[in-house]
């Protein structure tokens, strides 16, 4: 047994990994963004087709971002460093695209449920809807 204490624990070392606080950071960094395929996974299993959820971007952006300051700050490394840099760009402009399209919806006056803007009747229970620019219902 106590090759195993050895092994875990050894010369200050825990899993023969010298440990900091930015190695820490760097593997909350890679646990955060690993993550996000787990996220994403539950997601389309519980629809039934593939499905991105907004937290799948919010992960991205933190996971990526602890990667980045541990790359800037303990590795300095310019290649770890520009693997990073930019990756926030597409998960904002994913959110924001998101955040448009659920807005872009409209709600059912009757049972609440939820329709694409272009819809002119309720799927749930074929209430007309309100269109975007009226407080009337649309015209069939």
């Amino acid at each position: 047994m106590d090759w195993v204490q050895r092994w875990l624990w050894h010369d200050g070392n825990f899993l023969g990994i010298e440990w900091g606080v930015w190695k820490v950071v760097g593997w909350l960094g890679n646990l955060v963004f690993f993550s996000r395929f787990f996220v994403q996974w539950y997601a389309t299993e519980r629809l039934k087709r593939v499905v991105v959820p907004a937290s799948f971007w919010w992960l991205s952006i933190a996971g990526s971002g602890l990667l980045l300051a541990y790359a800037l700050f303990y590795r300095q490394d310019s290649v770890f460093i520009f693997a990073y840099a930019f990756t926030w760009i597409p998960y904002i402009r994913n959110l924001i695209i998101q955040r448009r399209h659920d807005n872009a919806h409209l709600d059912c006056p009757k049972c609440g449920a939820c329709s694409p803007p272009q819809a002119k009747y309720c799927f749930a229970c074929g209430t007309h809807l309100l269109t975007a620019d009226s407080t009337e219902p649309q015209k069939g």
